[in-house]
């Protein structure tokens, strides 16, 4: 059976990696707010986490983790992005029984009305425009035994700038693999496999004069832009974390990640995590290794856990992260679970 299993991980791993490869360095891509990282936690441990998973935010990270949750959990996270922007991710998982999970969770980032301005008119025009990008997304995950699991995820993927829509479908699947090792797990994630986006809109409308030094032209003709279309921010990641203590009083865990995006080079993401009486935890990490003119660096945060009662626990964490000339983003989330 051991063998069995191990076989269709390599399979799995082999083709994703294979349908990965066809859309490396494609350049510019779409729905860039699908590679804003989720979750104080896995922020803080530096976005090492697709191997640990082991929070709601596994439904950003690697929807197998949400199988090895052992109860219901509700999430909610806030960041005051980068350029006054507001990122918000909101999810619940549900465990159906011991082997199966579902999870829902909506991510947003939006800015505030700002007016229109022209050549014409560089102070407004009086108009006002805002933009946002959202996911909603459904996540299925499977414990195959105690040592493997699995999970996918399908989105809806929206952007709007003013009068202009544009929107896909895309999906995620990741493996988790705790080892014979005891404390050491492996994980794998794809993340936003799906079609390109394209923006369309009143705005493509627009008066077109096919000739304008001829005389008697007409610069009232109706045309329609064809809008370029653009790959989703494809990720490919694999890691590994370890559990190095694990007794009643202290728990060490170190996570390390390679992280294989579509738009960009390679890079590697660092992360350990302390924890007290699991309690009480201190985290901190490094990103962007060996990926070229990154602003990202390091992280660092911590967390707290309080029982309601002493199966109602809520988890409360936060994260600092370093973004260099773009100063630093701070990350709240907050965890229950019933």
């Amino acid at each position: 059976m051991k063998i069995k299993k191990l076989i269709f991980l390599i399979t799995l791993i082999s083709f994703l990696n294979e349908n990965t490869k066809a859309q490396v360095f494609s350049g510019t891509t779409s729905a860039q707010f699908l590679k804003i990282e989720l979750g104080a936690k896995s922020v803080a441990m530096g976005g090492a986490f697709v191997s640990q998973a082991n929070d709601a935010s596994a439904l950003y990270w690697n929807p197998a983790g949400i199988a090895k949750l052992k109860a219901n959990a509700a999430t909610f996270s806030h960041t005051d992005w980068l350029a006054e922007t507001n990122l918000d991710f909101a999810g619940v998982i549900i465990q159906l029984n011991d082997q199966h999970s579902l999870g829902l969770s909506y991510t947003t980032l939006t800015m505030s009305d700002m007016p229109v301005r022209t050549e014409l008119y560089p102070e407004g025009t009086g108009e006002m425009f805002s933009a946002s990008d959202y996911a909603l997304g459904l996540t299925y995950g499977m414990n195959v035994s105690n040592q493997f699991s699995i999970g996918f995820t399908a989105k809806y993927v929206g952007q709007n700038i003013w009068h202009m829509q544009s929107s896909t479908i895309a999906f995620d699947v990741g493996i988790l693999y705790a080892t014979d090792i005891q404390g050491l797990q492996l994980g794998m994630s794809v993340s936003n496999v799906g079609s390109k986006m394209r923006f369309d809109g009143k705005d493509n409308f627009v008066h077109y004069d096919y000739n304008p030094n001829e005389y008697g032209g007409n610069d009232k003709i109706f045309a329609d832009l064809k809008m370029d279309e653009w790959d989703l921010p494809l990720l490919f990641r694999v890691g590994t974390s370890m559990k190095i203590v694990n007794t009643e009083l202290h728990n060490f865990t170190i996570s390390v990640d390679a992280n294989h995006p579509n738009d960009y080079n390679e890079y590697i993401n660092f992360g350990c995590e302390y924890g007290f009486r699991e309690r009480i935890f201190f985290r901190g990490g490094y990103k962007s290794l060996f990926k070229n003119e990154s602003e990202e660096g390091f992280a660092a945060g911590l967390g707290l856990v309080y029982y309601f009662t002493e199966t109602v626990p809520i988890k409360l964490d936060y994260a600092f992260a370093d973004f260099g000339r773009l100063k630093s983003v701070h990350r709240l989330s907050v965890e229950f679970n019933f």
